[in-house]
């Protein structure tokens, strides 16, 4: 008996000593933010639409079927504000009493004139666009801007449905007559477009005086723009999923009157010339269009991107404070966007901040409260996953990319901690970069790829700043890394060790 527990026991040490080293994993992302859930409120289905904080520290929420409740950290307690609403997709709170919500008809004002609590004035604040009861016709924002207005966008209607007989707001017959529209909707949605835009201002971006309720459409070319916010510096920020008219899912810096790509929504610029959006030349669309700032590349980064909002600029948040977050839908993550002006012309990158199965999918909607960052998920009928979460950072900064800018010669990246003196090895710097087709077919692969070359590496004299050079450039390329071999100093591994940079121009 003996004898044969030997060499069983033998067996075991002789199998153990062949097994392959483990290669080094860096630290999971639960080690530097602590997520944590809310009870949601009983009979409340727990799809989150949007996420403000009152200026006493509660937490206002409004779900998809309707509801906007209030939640006490203090005593863990919820308190229904408002109900009825027609699937309320953002809001935001005025004040002690009033909170903005973006219902799919209307921008709403809720007030409690009685302080008891509860609302008791639903006001129609803006109603100025149409709807034709397609069932793609979403409504996002309110977000504030620098000036005091707010902003909304407006998403397009799928080809997956047609019209509703009665619409709201004025209807556009170009390309396909709205008769038929009841007429073998098969046969003619080819023609009206993947997504359409046959009412006021679908795929556009509108901005409203919340004092009197005037509106201006801001700028057009949208798809699903469900993400809108502003940077730091005042920026228009929105977002935009895969599909038609995009490779990959986007991020755009927003001016007054700009065109984003997409063309149903065209038709409702000032002075249109007539043309069948979807009959316009890829070229002339060219000339109109201002490209995306970011490309989030399509698989790893972002399939469809969400809200966008700023890391306080408090110590809880460490190196991070200050700059642009983004939800994510399909995957358990949220993502920081670097974003830089060069010779006029927007750009940056886009790298993952927290990425933990912990914090689930369907991330959609942010507040920040007392250095906690409080997560609303939802899903409708896609990918995707429900209730509130918390994040609160637990002290210890990981090793990471702070930053990444373009220079003259190749790219500056500034990282949480310093590397190590090998880090200057051209070989661990490996990439490629790659392009996507502007067409309207859906979505786009990956084209003109190549491996990125690094020909020098320069390391600063703390080593947290490494500078890199390439032998040449191309131009509307994402420039993706993978510095998975990167070490710190102290022989920690990146926490996010892919980060994508869109070239659109080169600094001279």
């Amino acid at each position: 008996m003996h004898r044969l527990l030997s060499i069983s026991l033998g067996c075991v040490i002789l199998g153990t000593a062949s097994l392959p080293a483990q290669k080094a994993k860096p630290e999971p992302a639960d080690s530097f933010y602590s997520i944590g859930k809310l009870i949601m409120p009983n009979g409340v289905a727990p799809e989150i639409g949007g996420l403000g904080v009152m200026p006493d520290g509660r937490i206002a929420a409004c779900f998809h079927h309707g509801q906007v409740a209030i939640y006490q950290p203090k005593d863990k307690t919820w308190k229904t504000f408002a109900e009825g609403l027609h699937e309320p997709l953002g809001l935001l709170v005025e004040d002690a009493h009033s909170i903005l919500v973006m219902q799919r008809p209307e921008l709403t004002r809720l007030r409690d004139t009685d302080g008891d609590g509860v609302c008791d004035s639903y006001e129609t604040l803006w109603d100025g666009f149409g709807m034709s009861g397609n069932y793609h016709e979403f409504a996002f924002g309110p977000v504030r801007a620098p000036d005091g207005s707010v902003v909304v966008s407006l998403n397009l209607a799928s080809q997956g449905d047609t019209i509703f007989k009665e619409v709201r707001g004025q209807f556009s017959d170009i390309g396909v007559p709205r008769a038929q529209f009841y007429e073998g909707w098969k046969k003619v949605s080819k023609d009206v477009g993947r997504m359409y835009s046959r009412v006021p201002y679908r795929g556009w971006v509108v901005k409203i005086d919340p004092t009197t309720g005037a509106a201006q459409p801001w700028a057009c070319g949208f798809r699903s723009p469900d993400g809108i916010g502003f940077d730091a510096a005042g920026n228009l920020l929105v977002d935009d999923n895969q599909g038609d008219w995009r490779g990959t899912s986007e991020l755009f810096v927003v001016k007054q009157d700009g065109f984003y790509g997409h063309p149903a929504s065209l038709v409702w610029r000032k002075n249109w010339d007539g043309r069948v959006p979807l009959q316009v030349p890829v070229a002339d669309l060219e000339k109109l269009r201002t490209p995306a700032a970011v490309w989030f590349p399509h698989g790893h980064f972002a399939n469809s991107p969400t809200q966008i909002v700023q890391i306080p600029s408090t110590k809880a948040w460490g190196p991070f404070a200050g700059q642009t977050i983004v939800g994510e839908m399909n995957s358990p993550k949220i993502l920081r966007v670097l974003l830089e002006e060069v010779g006029g012309v927007w750009q940056g990158a886009t790298l993952n901040w927290i990425q933990s199965e912990t914090l689930k999918r369907g991330v959609h909607r942010f507040t920040f409260a007392n250095d906690v960052l409080y997560v609303g998920r939802t899903h409708l009928s896609w990918a995707g996953s429900e209730g509130i979460g918390t994040i609160t950072p637990t002290g210890k900064v990981p090793f990471d990319v702070l930053d990444m800018k373009i220079t003259s010669k190749g790219f500056r990246f500034t990282f949480t901690e310093p590397l190590d003196e090998t880090s200057g090895g051209e070989d661990l710097w490996a990439g490629e970069h790659y392009t996507y087709n502007y067409h309207k077919e859906y979505g786009s692969p990956q084209i003109a790829k190549d491996e990125i070359e690094v020909t020098k590496v320069t390391l600063s004299a703390d080593r947290k700043t490494a500078e890199i050079e390439l032998p040449d450039w191309a131009l509307n390329h994402v420039y993706e890394f993978r510095l998975d071999n990167l070490k710190s100093d102290s022989g920690r591994l990146l926490l996010n060790p892919r980060i994508a940079y869109t070239v659109r121009k080169v600094p001279q």
